[in-house]
């Protein structure tokens, strides 16, 4: 079944375009910067093609390309992994034509082999994934979930440093410091509005998600300079744990594996009952980035800080980001 709701017969699934068509519609559940959902895809008789959004990139914040990249590689990693559930084999040729810098994987090859069972609930996970802004409870998440988060991380490629208490202090006024810079550029606080007031766009953050009041924790949450309606009740983040994804090069390429290093520890996340929450602001501003860097030791280069925690079970959820449709993202021309 598809993302639409579309259902796909047995005799359908066995031939390659409709396999490679059902995991792109499917790589539309995956996580994006303020939910601009900035990739494309090209379905071809025997290869998919995933494509970088121009229009759907933060100029202003990440005039770089690298959240563009990281979101792109999360919708990369939806795709194999549903694949892999329908009992498919790719091979994965990341930016294959250094000619062409939106193409960003082609994935070709196709071979049937077994159905990944793991995989299979991997997809389930993405249908129930979600970004919860709301304070955590009071459970602390446990090692045994951080380490296979971890593990999940390494397997793709990235590398997940869990900070320790000295260190999430030090990531609060980080935090606080890219805030602050953030909230005085006029340009970013434009485009910031405009991902926030796109109702029954597909895209953006709708106020149902965004919370009422900024929570009152120690590492504090981007202000997105509107209040939403998500009732964020009294809760802390004193039982979370904070975490930076980060790698050895600082580049697309590293990007866009970043991008599916963070899908594969999200959804193993998501599996585990963790709640995870992406801070982009403080790799978004060049100073705050650096800091992080220290943090590192100098060693590697932050992508992204998660936080991750258990979600307060007494109070229900933001429901899901609204999401582009398959055909506003699926070109499927070439294979009618």
């Amino acid at each position: 079944m598809s993302r639409d709701g579309k259902v796909v017969t047995m005799s359908q699934e066995s031939q390659p375009a409709t396999a490679l068509a059902e995991a792109a519609a499917t790589a539309g559940h995956a996580p994006s910067v303020h939910n601009t959902q900035p990739w494309s895809w090209r379905v071809l008789p025997d290869a998919l093609e995933l494509r970088s959004v121009a229009d759907r990139q933060l100029a202003a914040s990440d005039p770089e390309g690298r959240l563009l990249a990281v979101s792109c590689g999360a919708a990369l990693h939806h795709a194999r992994v549903a694949l892999a559930a329908q009992g498919w084999r790719a091979v994965v040729r990341r930016r294959p034509d250094p000619d062409d810098s939106a193409l960003l994987a082609r994935l070709t090859d196709l071979s049937r082999v077994p159905a990944d069972p793991e995989a299979m609930r991997l997809v389930q996970c993405m249908r129930v994934r979600h970004t919860d802004r709301r304070p955590v409870s009071d459970e602390p998440v446990p090692i045994s979930a951080l380490d296979q988060i971890t593990r999940a991380v390494t397997g793709e490629g990235g590398r997940l440093h869990i900070l320790d208490r000295d260190q999430v202090l030090e990531l609060a006024a980080t935090a606080g410091q890219a805030h602050a810079v953030e909230a005085e550029d006029p340009e970013l606080r434009a485009e910031l509005a405009y991902w926030t007031s796109r109702a029954d766009a597909g895209t953006g953050l709708t106020a149902e998600v965004l919370p009422e009041q900024p929570a009152q924790t120690t590492v504090p949450g981007r202000d997105f300079g509107r209040p939403g309606s998500l009732p964020i009740g009294p809760g802390h983040d004193q039982a979370a744990a904070y975490a930076m994804l980060h790698g050895d090069e600082d580049g697309p390429d590293s990007w866009l594996r970043a991008g599916e290093a963070l899908s594969a520890g999200w959804l193993t996340a998501t599996r585990l009952g963790v709640s995870v929450v992406p801070l982009s602001a403080v790799v978004e501003v060049p100073g705050t980035r650096q800091t992080l860097r220290q943090l590192l030791s100098g060693i590697g280069f932050p992508y992204l800080v998660l936080r991750l925690g258990i979600a307060d079970p007494a109070h229900a959820g933001p429901p899901h980001t609204p999401r582009l449709t398959t055909a506003q993202v699926v070109d499927t021309s070439a294979v009618r």
